[in-house]
């Protein structure tokens, strides 16, 4: 394998083929909520697995045709509504997940060497489906890739639309446990519909939702596409459990906190300082909140579709960055907190109204994958050497670490010219307020793996 991070071609022997469910299904229209159709979602999450031995291909097929009798959407297609056009919709008609063979050659530990931070080459992992439209990408796409060493990467596309991290992991390890116990029962049973969370008529939105808007941002005030319209760089850091504690500490005795607390407001704050934004600008940080035990009823054990929504703490450029992080993790802990049931049903009602988008101008998004057992994934011949996203974008991700439980690796995407600056913020932990703090770059290596 060559010295730098890009991965050697991909062989493929045969062309894709289709897996359908090994049972007749049902066949019928899966209605998805307002949180499933949200433009925001329509993307497809993208695991990465590295496995140190591989599975047979005829096992992990058959695995997947018997899996996808009890997640029989994930075999349907997506379409819109014949009721309305901006509504989306799963065709359950079985038709079928891709599944795509490769071989390359290079070794797991190879590919350990270089995958700290993902990169282009990734993309090769994936076998990509040509289409002029997203509702044409089939909802479940996989590619095994078979390593000279015997080892094998496994990636998957799952479409968000049906899914949110929950509902992929709880997939993933249903075809897992299929695949190494064949005569064993799912560990959960899926549950399908998405009535749970549908919107009250009329809609009742007594509640101000931060995180969306109506209004289209003007081009200066969208830093959003600002970033995206620059080359962006993968950035990598792994936090211990010794340095989320010292996070913790500048909270502590007056204000208790969570891992994700914590870090979620030292990785926005670092963010912010590291763009060099005007200190007037209003900023946002969204994350990811799982409320399937915030709502009343709570819903139902087993739904796989996406049962979160977004988080919103904001303030100004200036606030962020003087202030520390006790004030950072208050706004997180008020804007999670503001999420109960009757403002979570009063955000469903308002996406009834296809002119409201999440408000991404100038935001950091968090998604956490951590605790979601992703790293856990077993489909017989051991637990993956590596799992993370195959790709990196202005989406920051918490990720597990392999091995360490209780450490969190963070992954995000930011533009060149502020990568070693945002890499130096992130890594000093030392809580100074001061707003020009940092311009030469000169703190101590505190152990942080980058």
């Amino acid at each position: 394998m060559p010295r730098s991070s890009d991965l050697p071609d991909c062989f493929y022997q045969n062309q894709p083929i289709l897996i359908s469910p090994s049972r007749p299904t049902p066949k019928h229209s899966l209605y998805l909520s307002n949180l499933d159709d949200q433009k925001f979602l329509r993307f497809s999450i993208k695991y990465l697995y590295l496995f140190r031995k591989s599975t047979s291909l005829d096992v992990l097929k058959y695995s997947l045709s018997r899996v996808l009798v009890d997640y029989y959407p994930l075999a349907g297609r997506l379409r819109t509504s014949s009721e309305d056009e901006q509504k989306l919709e799963i065709d359950c008609n079985g038709e079928g997940a891709v599944f795509a063979e490769a071989f390359m050659d290079c070794s797991a530990d190879d590919f350990l060497e270089v995958s700290s931070r993902p990169n282009r080459s990734w993309r090769k992992l994936l076998y990509r489906i040509e289409t002029h439209s997203f509702l044409d990408i089939p909802p479940l796409i996989v590619q095994v890739t078979s390593l000279r060493c015997g080892g094998m990467i496994l990636c998957t596309a799952i479409n968000h639309c049906l899914c949110d991290g929950i509902g992929t992991s709880q997939f993933l390890h249903a075809w897992a446990h299929i695949t190494a116990k064949p005569n064993g029962d799912l560990p959960i049973a899926p549950f399908h519909s998405r009535h749970v969370l549908k919107p009250r008529n009329p809609p009742q939105i007594p509640f101000d939702h931060p995180g969306f808007t109506r209004i289209a941002p003007s081009k200066d005030l969208n830093l959003n596409q600002c970033l995206q319209s620059q080359p962006l760089v993968p950035t990598s850091l792994t936090f211990t459990p010794s340095h989320i504690l010292e996070l913790k500490r500048h909270c502590t005795p007056s204000l208790k906190c969570t891992t994700f607390e914590a870090l979620a407001s030292h990785t926005w704050r670092s963010w912010v300082k590291a763009l060099d934004l005007s200190p007037s600008l209003h900023v946002k940080l969204l994350f990811s909140v799982n409320v399937r035990k915030r709502l009343k009823p709570e819903i139902p054990q087993g739904y796989y579709g996406n049962g979160f929504v977004l988080g919103c703490a904001e303030s100004t450029v200036k606030e962020v960055v003087s202030g520390n992080l006790h004030s950072g993790v208050k706004l997180v802990q008020q804007a999670k907190s503001a999420l109960t049931d009757d403002n979570v049903k009063s955000m469903i009602d308002l996406l009834e109204d296809k002119t409201v988008k999440t408000d991404l101008s100038a935001t950091l998004v968090i998604s956490q994958w951590s605790k979601l057992g992703l790293e856990d994934l077993d489909f017989g011949e051991g637990k993956p050497l590596q799992m993370g996203p195959l790709l990196s974008d202005i989406y920051c991700l918490f990720l597990p670490v392999i091995g360490d439980f209780d450490a969190t690796r963070v992954l995000l995407s930011v533009p060149e010219c502020a990568v070693d600056k945002f890499e130096y913020y992130m890594k000093d932990l030392s809580d100074r307020d001061d707003y020009d703090v940092g311009n030469g770059y000169e703190g101590e290596d505190n152990g942080l793996m980058i």
